[in-house]
């Protein structure tokens, strides 16, 4: 059995290349001077002849060794500085008087040829490595990594600003010391209701691993929601003062006006023979604005009220029959799909159907098409499509924007709140125009 101490001493007693080299050289002429100083013995010169010829042989023996030597290692040494100087970057080094009939002239061109490639990785790093480092200085997203012992080993400038701490008071915190332990356990896609020093409010959190230097790190994504929930809040409340003012002033402005055409009608002495005409149409217009706003209202209030779901048991094929019974303007076709029970709000849904299957059946009533409902089982969502073959979307941008609305009497609010139950159900609601044929296909999505 081969010890440590033996290994040790074998290798301080293995000869360098360059030895080898000499010794190999001088095993290789050792026969023909010993043939050389035999014969200088054997023959009849004096003996200072054989000294001197002894000598001159001894030399040119160990001179041939040396040269050959050299030819040997030097080489060797200028591919290995070549070599390490790639290793180190340095790109400027090359070998000349290349001779690419010879085997060492054809590596040292091998080496030339690595050069370029070399130095355009080298460069590609280097700058993929700044343009990473500009990106997570700028964005505003807070970004950590965090090594397997919990230690924090980067920090981003936004997550400084996150902290209220400087990068260099950070560095090799533990994370549960600077406010970041509940990132590193849980869902690692999740929204956190976290106060961190810099701010309250909802953050959304995506861990993902990642290696550096065979080390394995939690990478920590920390997007502030506050701001793009405010200013989403900002817009809608824009968009619904927008609407309730129009609607609102279209109401008014026609009252306003009759109200005061009256008035003058009523000051006017003597009064005029259809006096009494004009002004049971002036209040019957006027009465019919109001409830144009009464009714308005009442659908808004009934929007901002929709309850949360109550989820029971719903059969859809029993859900859909219901639904196209009510129906009496026209003829619905159910192509049935296959037996499916949900776990759903069964008024609630069925309202929804009902918004859907009455703007098919409005939309065919113009081109005199079909309406059309079909289901089917997509994994574990149930799709439930209603195609009409009405004259299609001309524009599909503001099909779920409150109160819009391109019908004469319509309120703006069934596909809001079609969209709505959809949504409280965990589902999705889309409109589209066909791809075969004139009309519009409604697209409900719900989970199983």
């Amino acid at each position: 059995m081969t010890t440590p101490m033996s290994r040790d001493t074998h290798e301080e007693r293995r000869l360098s290349h360059d030895m080898r080299i000499v010794l190999l050289t001088l095993a290789g002429g050792f026969p023909a001077v010993i043939l050389v100083l035999m014969l200088l013995a054997a023959g009849r010169y004096s003996a200072p002849v054989i000294v001197g010829g002894a000598a001159i042989v001894l030399s040119a023996w160990l001179l041939a060794a040396i040269a050959v030597r050299r030819r040997v290692v030097r080489p060797l040494q200028t591919l290995a500085n070549l070599l390490a100087a790639l290793r180190e970057g340095d790109y400027s080094l090359r070998a000349r008087s290349i001779d690419l009939d010879d085997a060492l002239g054809l590596a040292f061109a091998e080496v030339n040829a690595l050069r370029e490639p070399l130095r355009a990785q080298r460069l590609g790093a280097v700058e993929a490595t700044a343009l990473l480092g500009r990106v997570m200085e700028e964005i505003d997203v807070a970004v950590f990594a965090v090594d397997e012992d919990g230690v924090v080993r980067l920090v981003n400038r936004a997550g400084e600003r996150l902290l209220r701490r400087p990068t260099k008071e950070l560095i090799g915190r533990m994370a549960r010391d600077v406010g970041l332990e509940a990132c590193l356990g849980g869902n690692p896609r999740r929204v956190l209701d976290a106060a961190f020093p810099a701010d309250g409010g909802r953050w959304e959190l995506r861990r993902s691993t990642f290696r550096q230097g065979g080390v394995p790190m939690h990478l920590l994504v920390l997007t502030d929601l506050s701001r793009a929930l405010r200013e989403e809040e900002r817009q809608a409340w824009q968009r619904l003062v927008r609407v309730l003012s129009h609607e609102i002033n279209n109401s008014l402005a026609p009252i306003q006006s009759i109200a005061g055409s009256l008035r003058s009608l009523l000051g006017r002495a003597p009064r005029p023979a259809d006096a009494d005409e004009d002004l049971e149409s002036g209040l019957v217009v006027i009465g019919a604005r109001a409830e144009s706003l009464s009714r308005f209202m009442r659908g808004y209030a009934r929007m901002a009220r929709l309850p949360a779901p109550v989820l029971a048991p719903v059969e859809v094929d029993a859900l859909v029959n219901r639904v196209v019974a009510l129906e009496k303007r026209r003829g619905v076709l159910v192509r049935r799909g296959p037996a499916v029970t949900m776990r759903g709000d069964r008024d609630q849904l069925e309202q929804l159907l009902i918004n859907l299957v009455g703007n098919g059946v409005d939309a065919a009533a113009d081109t005199g098409g079909d309406v059309e409902i079909s289901w089917e089982r997509d994994d574990d969502v149930l799709e439930l499509l209603v195609v009409d073959g009405g004259p299609g979307l001309p524009a599909t941008s503001n099909l779920f924007t409150p109160f819009f609305t391109t019908k004469p009497n319509g309120t703006g609010i069934g596909l809001v709140l079609s969209r709505q139950i959809a949504e409280a159900h965990g589902g999705t609601l889309t409109l589209e125009n066909r791809t075969d044929a004139q009309g519009c296909v409604a697209r409900l999505r719900l989970p199983l």
